[in-house]
């Protein structure tokens, strides 16, 4: 069978010498927060740091970082990041690691690093940057790194190959296998071959797909789509989208060249990530086919297309914003919007409802299910087969999705012939340590969500998530008793507020005697009981009437004063 998590934390043991150990602490049983952990002779390199998107059960939450606290202690032993590709769920979290240390060299392709530098710069960070190239070698202290062109829905990712006293890895990040691919730039699957028949000892590849069958469909196929709805369109079209797939907004604006259209990039990180892309030639730009935002109102409607965030539904993205009719584009009657992007696991309700809102505005909107309009950039079955076949990995370790599709990469592996005991289906924390061509899960490390909220950075816990859930859901009652210990009576009160529980605060009279009666029962019985133990008596008294009599369990709070 093939080797899984273990089941109960277990503290790895020291790592012995001329081993590698790999620690994933995000990006396994989860789209999202990707960063995995290197460590050999007491240096440490990282490949990849992203964030994850909240869900709807995470209110508030505005982004969720890997779990560094593996690291403490451990940030001057880093001798790297390697960035694989330029997407939040790789990069978003870079600012965050190098609070604690600054100076911590970050490589990557050059777009890869334009968009890292950017957003540092939003933090005040100045950042050491190494940019490499496909076929590019080089050292960082006992780990050579060796880097391979692969193909996804961004410009310039990078597969790593690294090499190390203990064996050699080969991490894909995310790729597919598009061979006619916008920029011509395929997945190298000769240079695969050629680490292959050097020996890799663990193959880390992308699973996101690994249980769709076949081959994903070429990036190029959406073109005549999109020239066929802007063709059809009478009005304005907003064509929202990932901020950073340079691609598909490339073939946005040749469709808009196509018909005659001006083009205006909306939302702060299309802005920024197009116009780094195109400073880099990234993005082909037609003359004078763009136009500032502040322009837009002077641009007949069938002239005119809007390129804008918040594909997938977020809150204060541009396209939400439209659909609540809180944004400066008003989408009315007769506009089209194309969602040209797939659903991230967990944003399937934010997006629905944002499809509503601007269906009741009268908007034509147009999606995945309905026509051509995005292709995934991950690879599907098919591909992660030939892939396997040309590394022939001695041991493989899935990365990159939800425990489905680690599962389905797994089983992948095992139909190419690899032994069982050689395909590890790990979990963020999990210990894997590579010696002599073997790899074995040899202990557990507790990872768990850092969530940054506002300002904050993981200061919110799951307990103050769970408490915003039930004022959210449940509602809110506080009671205000003022109790004299030596009567034993209540003096004042109680004063009950609700607010999400009853229309009428009147509906609490008939539990207000019941709660001055077990107060004065409980005093008498116990003088000496604290201000705390009466709290959690009006608690009991009320929290039992109010999921009897209202069928809710709001948030009490009990506030019990002395005279």
């Amino acid at each position: 069978m093939t080797q899984r998590a273990l089941s109960v934390l277990t503290t790895p043991p020291p790592l012995p010498s001329g081993t590698l150990r790999i620690v994933p602490l995000g990006g396994l049983g989860e789209v999202g927060r990707n960063m995995a952990v290197f460590e050999i002779e007491g240096k440490l390199l990282v490949v990849d740091c992203g964030v994850l998107f909240p869900e709807e059960t995470q209110p508030g939450v505005d982004l969720i970082l890997p779990d560094f606290s593996y690291l403490e202690g451990r940030i001057q032993d880093i001798l790297a990041v390697v960035l694989t590709h330029g997407h939040e769920d790789h990069i978003g979290a870079v600012p965050y690691l190098l609070r604690h240390r600054r100076d911590i060299p970050l490589v990557g392709s050059q777009l890869t690093l334009a968009l890292v530098e950017a957003k540092l710069a939003e933090h005040r960070i100045t950042p050491v940057l190494r940019v490499v190239e496909e076929g590019q070698v080089l050292d960082f202290g006992p780990f050579q790194t060796e880097f391979v062109a692969v193909n996804h829905s961004i410009p310039d990712a990078l597969a790593v190959f690294i090499r190390t006293a203990g064996g050699t890895v080969l991490h894909t990040g995310d790729f597919k296998m598009d061979q006619l691919p916008l920029d011509g730039r395929i997945t190298d699957l000769r240079h695969f071959a050629r680490l292959g028949e050097e020996g890799v000892d663990l193959f880390m590849a992308d699973s996101t797909n690994a249980d769709v069958p076949g081959f994903t469909t070429a990036e190029k196929e959406i073109g005549p789509t999109l020239d066929r709805l802007f063709g059809q369109a009478r009005k304005r079209i907003i064509v929202a989208s990932f901020s950073s797939h340079v691609h598909r907004v490339q073939q946005v604006l040749d469709a808009a060249h196509q018909h005659g259209r001006k083009v205006a990039f909306v939302g702060r990180s299309m802005v920024r990530n197009m116009g780094i892309a195109a400073k880099l030639g990234y993005l082909d730009v037609p003359p004078g086919i763009l136009v500032d935002m502040k322009a837009i109102d002077d641009i007949p409607d069938h002239r005119l297309v809007l390129m804008s965030t918040g594909s997938q539904g977020e809150p204060m993205a541009a396209l939400s914003r439209m659909a609540n009719g809180d944004h400066r584009v008003q989408v009315g009657e007769g506009d089209t919007v194309i969602l040209a992007s797939s659903l991230i696991p967990g944003n399937e309700n934010a997006v629905f409802r944002v499809i509503n809102g601007l269906l009741k505005l009268g908007a034509n909107v147009i999606h995945k299910g309905m026509a051509k309009v995005h292709v995934s950039g991950h690879a599907a079955a098919g591909e992660l087969l030939y892939c396997y076949n040309i590394v022939e990995p001695l041991n493989a370790m899935p990365v990159h999705g939800e425990t489905r599709h680690l599962i389905a990469n797994g089983n992948l592996a095992l139909e190419t012939g690899m032994e069982p005991d050689s395909v590890i289906l790990a979990d963020n924390g999990t210990v894997v340590d590579l010696k002599g061509g073997a790899a074995k899960i040899v202990g557990q490390v507790e990872v768990g969500f850092v969530y940054v909220d506002g300002s904050s950075v993981g200061e919110i816990t799951d307990v103050d998530l769970k408490d915003r859930r039930i004022l959210g859901e449940e509602g809110f009652i506080s009671v205000i008793t003022v109790v004299n210990r030596s009567t034993g009576k209540v003096v004042t009160g109680p004063e009950i507020h609700a607010r999400g529980v009853a229309e009428d605060d009147a509906v609490f009279d008939d539990i207000i005697p019941k709660i001055n009666a077990a107060l004065e029962e409980a005093i008498l019985a116990k003088p000496d009981h604290t201000a705390h133990q009466l709290q959690q008596v009006i608690r009991r008294v009320i929290g039992t009437w109010v999921s009897r009599k209202l069928r809710r369990k709001p948030m009490i709070i009990p506030v019990v004063l002395e005279a």
